[in-house]
């Protein structure tokens, strides 16, 4: 008998993927085996193929990236019910341990003994099969295809920032940033009844995508300092809530600084420095609460839900689609803003 080969495309070296091959190891006693269909790329994602590293995590090589996926189950393992060959899901990429401190708490995304594939040690999506524990799996809302369902992920994840944001409505936003996760913000926060939101981007086409996903007014940090503009806005007062998605040329002192007395900062990006700075008196003065998110945490769930109901909202964003063979071309694309893309999906159908 043939043995069951796949696709996969490892990051080998900073700037470099290669296309190999792999067994397919059959699924083991509650695991479900899907046959991936797309993954979106995720800025951490590039943060590995550009800089060779996410934050103060070097980048180990070689991995498989690829932490925003769709696909179809190809079969079950033993012990598994309620799902069976050709059912399209969504594919949670965490897998948690479910019995230490953070988990008990119900803070899954804290987890002692998170795996999150996509590390050095648990290789992520870009491979034509994975083998998942069931729970990982989410049934497809009708009327979503298999490519829309890769923003359910980066979706939740702002869902889960604006947990920290405390949103009031008719509450005003900066948000800094206006990739895949800052579109998504924009989008989540418009639809939690946010007032006026500023969105601050040096690139213009994603200035243009945040004024299609429901931004009030849009700045280019390259023309104006846009804290300082910010606050000329508000007429020196600043806005509620500041969401940096960012976290790079200063935006997040910019966050600071356009930010009201008493207000709240929300930290969604990551950033590239090891030990990044903040204008912290500027901070102290206004007595800000300041918070960082860590992926998501019980959020797919609504995610889904709101796909499911407001497909045509997010449709702007998924701009590009390429072939696993193609998955260089994607990187960089997005690594240099061209050919005005917003969310690239690679597809392994």
């Amino acid at each position: 008998m043939n043995e069951k080969r796949m696709r996969v495309a490892p990051l080998v070296a900073q700037h470099r993927f290669e296309l190999t091959d792999a067994p397919v190891p059959d699924p083991g006693p509650g695991q479900i085996q899907v046959r991936v269909a797309y993954v979106g790329v995720c800025g951490s994602d590039l943060h590995n193929f550009a800089e060779g590293a996410v934050g103060d995590s070097p980048s180990v090589y070689p991995m498989v990236l690829g932490h925003e996926p769709s696909g179809v189950v190809v079969k079950t393992g033993a012990g598994v019910s309620g799902w069976a060959a050709g059912d399209e899901a969504a594919l949670e990429p965490a897998i948690y341990c479910y019995h230490c401190e953070f988990c008990l708490r119900g803070r899954h995304n804290l987890c002692s003994h998170i795996r999150f594939l996509s590390q050095p040690t648990d290789p992520g999506f870009f491979r034509d099969y994975v083998n998942l524990p069931a729970h990982n799996l989410l049934p497809k809302p009708a009327g979503v295809s298999l490519k829309e369902l890769t923003l359910f992920e980066p979706l939740a994840v702002a869902l889960h920032s604006l947990e920290f944001a405390r949103l009031s409505m008719g509450e005003t936003v900066a948000v800094f940033g206006s990739g895949g996760i800052g579109a998504l913000t924009i989008a989540a926060l418009k639809m939690s009844g946010a007032g006026r939101v500023f969105v601050v981007d040096p690139v213009k086409h994603r200035r243009d995508l945040a004024l299609q996903m429901g931004a009030d007014a849009v700045i280019d940090p390259l023309a104006v300092s846009p804290g300082a503009q910010i606050l000329k806005d508000t007429g020196g007062r600043g806005v509620d809530v500041a969401i940096d998605c960012a976290t790079k040329n200063g935006s997040m002192d910019e966050a600071l600084i356009s930010a009201k007395s008493g207000g709240r900062v929300v930290i969604t990006g990551i950033p590239s420095d090891a030990e990044p700075t903040l204008k912290f008196h500027v901070a102290r003065r206004k007595e800000l609460a300041i918070f960082n998110v860590r992926r998501s945490n019980h959020e797919s769930v609504l995610a889904l839900r709101i796909l499911g109901s407001e497909a045509k909202r997010f449709a702007p964003l998924l701009t590009h689609s390429l072939k696993l063979e193609k998955i260089q071309d994607a990187f960089t694309m997005l690594e240099h803003y061209s050919d005005g893309v917003g969310k690239v999906c690679v597809d392994l159908t």
